[in-house]
């Protein structure tokens, strides 16, 4: 019998909710911490027909750890319970409205702003929010508009402006909103951007002036819609990348290699030899891979550059292993930098399981440091069973450089059947962790998490 390696090994689901407190650590956490590490993925509830399940599918779990004073207080995972996550479980609905659009648990991305807490997807499903504790408070307007649209799984926040932006899009709808709000969540202006064919548009980037969009040929679909991922490649469409002003205006299209981009890095304007360019550093997707199964996809990191006064964009490859989640130093979202981190994680090394016989040599989950003027790259290693997830920079006490601070991460222990969060020195980072917090029970693979700093409750 043929197993689906989305629920088997470090993909399946966990079955419960636990709640752990003074959580044991090998090593020191850095005194200065003071917040919320928390991640969110798919974990889904039951699967009726196992062959055919997606990855990206199933109700969201929030997994995060508590740090204060050097010790890890608690862990907790929950799921966001919308209708349907509800009535599985067997639970009242707690009198909180169900979005009656499209009746789906976020699972894509958590985040803090302004004393909240959210659980965020994307194409018009409405943003949840939660409690400190990661129970669910219901859905929320967090960067509703009134065409419908709400804050992205990918909303960026600029640290100069104290503004969030978030670039939405909606099933079926050949319009993209680029929505801007300020530190407590308000929408203050939206863009409406023209996208014919209804692209897939995933996440955006930054820079001074600019908000860089990215239209590829994967496009919704209403004949996928029962699939659960309602794209398709279309071969006759190109790609191109978008400059819009950020105070609103017409975009300007430049064409690119047919791909999709997953995730951006960051993105910065300079000069260069022919005059004004935007350098955009993303992970690109090749054409052609299926849809259906992400796990198909061989990403790399790649930098564009755009030749603003030419009309042109040059592309190279920064990095060739696959590799996918890349992060950086918040402080320089926009700004030119230096260090940007990434996985290289199970999720793209099918296949995988107890029937899995290739060599272990090639085959190791990682965090990578990508150094941006020297062209190099540090790899800290967890092993062929280490499943490690998204990795996430943390400044400092009082930073002295860009890469003063701690990269962490989720990592699967084969040794205890279980997580550990680890903490590594982003100037030492193929060192020993710093700490590692071990954790009660397993993370499966899942997305995108944040520190969430500077709270006290």
């Amino acid at each position: 019998m043929t197993v689906n390696r989305y629920l088997s090994g470090n993909f399946a689901p966990v079955a419960e909710e636990v709640t752990a407190y003074d959580l044991p650590v090998t090593g020191r956490i850095p005194a200065h911490l003071n917040g919320r590490y928390l991640r969110i993925g798919p974990n889904p509830l039951g699967v009726e027909d196992p062959a055919a399940h997606i990855w990206t599918l199933g109700a969201g779990m929030v997994h995060g750890v508590r740090i204060r004073d050097g010790r890890a207080e608690w862990y907790r995972n929950r799921w966001v319970r919308s209708g349907t996550v509800a009535d599985q479980l067997g639970e009242p609905r707690r009198g909180h409205p169900v979005d009656e659009r499209l009746d789906i648990s976020p699972n894509v991305q958590v985040a803090g702003l302004a004393g909240r807490t959210f659980a965020l997807i994307e194409g018009g499903i409405r943003p949840y929010e939660l409690t400190y504790d990661l129970d669910t408070v219901g859905p929320c307007d967090l960067g509703a508009t009134p065409e419908g649209y709400s804050a992205n799984a990918h909303s960026l926040f600029d640290p100069r402006t104290r503004e969030l932006h978030s670039l939405a899009f909606l099933y079926g709808s050949d319009i993209v909103q680029h929505i801007v709000m300020d530190e407590a969540g308000k929408v203050v202006r939206t863009t409406d951007i023209p996208a014919p064919g209804n692209p897939y548009m995933h996440d955006f980037a930054l820079t001074d002036h600019y908000v860089l969009v990215f239209d590829s040929p994967v496009v919704f679909s209403a004949a996928h819609l029962h699939t659960g991922v309602p794209f398709r490649w279309d071969g006759d469409r190109g790609a191109r990348v978008g400059v819009l002003p950020r105070e609103g205006g017409a975009v300007r299209w430049f064409e690119i290699a047919p791909c999709l981009v997953g995730h951006t890095l960051n993105a910065y304007e300079g000069v260069g030899g022919n005059g004004p360019e935007i350098v955009i550093d993303v992970v690109r997707h090749p054409e052609g891979f299926d849809i259906r199964n992400i796990g198909s996809s061989r990403p790399t990191l790649d930098r564009w550059t755009i030749d603003l006064r030419g009309g042109k964009v040059r592309e190279e490859r920064m990095d060739d292993r696959v590799q996918e989640f890349p992060r950086l130093n918040s402080r320089y979202t926009g700004r030119p930098y230096r260090y940007g981190y990434a996985a290289a994680v199970e999720l793209y090394a099918p296949p995988a399981g107890p029937d899995d016989d290739r060599p272990d040599e090639g085959f190791s989950n990682a965090l990578l440091k990508h150094d941006l003027h020297r062209g190099t790259t540090e790899a800290h290693e967890f092993g062929r069973d280490g499943a490690v997830g998204e990795g996430v920079f943390v400044a400092a006490e009082s930073p002295t450089a860009e890469d003063d601070g701690y990269v962490m991460a989720y990592v699967f222990n084969p040794e205890r059947g279980a997580s550990d969060l680890v903490i590594l020195s982003a100037q030492d980072f193929t060192g020993e962790p710093v700490a590692r917090i071990h954790l009660p029970t397993r993370v499966p693979l899942g997305l995108h998490g944040n520190w969430v700093a500077g709270e006290e409750r």
